[in-house]
């Protein structure tokens, strides 16, 4: 059965570089499928080309059947795609609130009609909306909050809220962990979990984090060198020859 995400045979060189070699990756729908592999296995690059900021010499990439290459990023957003970034891109100088109305009233031509406020929206419904979203993330009460001083567990849980408010199909998720304590860790993997429980979502996840990977996945592709390695359940993934290989050098 064809997944929700469909990568056929795509590679990308960078001059002598082939970072991606022949890849193939299927993503079934309402599940969360991790992508891992040590550095440079070609995690970020394969990233790229889903969101359409890097076009793969060869190959398709197929989302609900409908090819994403030649897409610009706000097109494939506009699909069903949302990606939160390594580093969480949120509006420091604005509060919580600000940040979470942003996605709200979203145009579809992908500007931002904030000045329109009390004229064609109704604020108090706007902000109704952005508070709703707010609550049903475990943000209460963080509302007039300058986002900049927020931890970075919680500026992450809140450019997740503001993708959500997008209402996507397949939320595409660039080492969401990376740089937090345990304790944030933890929490934002209990979040995904709630996520993935309450709405009707699939979830793309590369990580680090074996943690993290292990506690959320329910398939996992593994890249090595740019070429995919092993796709496989999370048990049998654990004690693969090959996976083992590729990140501690020799098979055991």
């Amino acid at each position: 059965m064809m997944g929700i995400l469909e990568v056929k045979n795509v590679n990308k060189r960078f001059g002598g570089l082939q970072a991606l070699g022949d890849v193939n990756l299927s993503v079934a729908e309402n599940s969360v499928h991790a992508i891992i592999g040590p550095n440079g296995a070609g995690k970020s690059t394969l990233l790229n080309c889903l969101v359409g900021k890097l076009m793969p010499d060869t190959g398709s990439v197929l989302f609900d059947g409908q090819s994403v290459l030649g897409r610009t990023p706000h097109e494939i957003n506009q699909m069903g795609i949302s990606r939160v970034f390594q580093t969480p891109e949120i509006f420091g100088e604005l509060t919580v609130l600000e940040n979470m109305m942003i996605p709200c009233f979203a145009k579809r031509d992908g500007s931002f009609r904030m000045h329109a406020i009390g004229h064609m929206f109704d604020e108090a419904e706007l902000v109704e909306k952005a508070e709703h979203m707010l609550e049903s993330m475990n943000m209460a009460g963080k509302h007039h909050m300058h986002a900049a001083a927020m931890s970075r567990g919680d500026k992450r849980r809140l450019e997740i809220a503001m993708c959500l408010a997008q209402e996507p199909r397949l939320l595409l998720l660039d080492e969401p962990t990376a740089g937090m304590a345990r304790a944030d860790t933890n929490n934002t993997i209990d979040l995904l979990k709630q996520i993935k429980d309450e709405r009707d979502i699939t979830i793309a996840i590369i990580e680090h984090d074996m943690h993290v990977v292990f506690s959320l996945a329910e398939r996992i592709t593994v890249l090595a060198q740019g070429m995919p390695l092993v796709e496989d359940t999370p048990e049998n993934i654990k004690g693969h020859p090959k996976v083992k290989e590729a990140y501690l050098g020799e098979a055991h």
